[in-house]
């Protein structure tokens, strides 16, 4: 289970890199500034897939059982 979620977040940092890199890439006339954006919000919108994915995965994991809350206790 840690290793499918480090491999989402994972995902999710090289979709955000993805979507870095076509906004920041120079295009030399209006068509390939519409592809670059076309690319770049796909990029976005997968992230935000991946990360809602990952969100509902952890909660299924916590009521299943796989994954235990262990809470933060202060040092006495």
């Amino acid at each position: 289970m840690k290793f499918l979620i480090i491999l989402a977040l994972l995902a999710i940092l090289a979709s955000l890199g993805s979507a870095l890199f076509f906004m920041m890439r120079r295009g030399g006339d209006q068509r390939d500034d519409q592809q670059r954006s076309r690319a770049m919000l796909r990029s976005l919108a997968l992230r935000v897939g991946i990360s809602i994915v990952l969100f509902l995965c952890i909660l299924v994991a916590a009521k299943l059982g796989y994954l235990h809350p262990t809470g933060w206790s202060p040092q006495q």
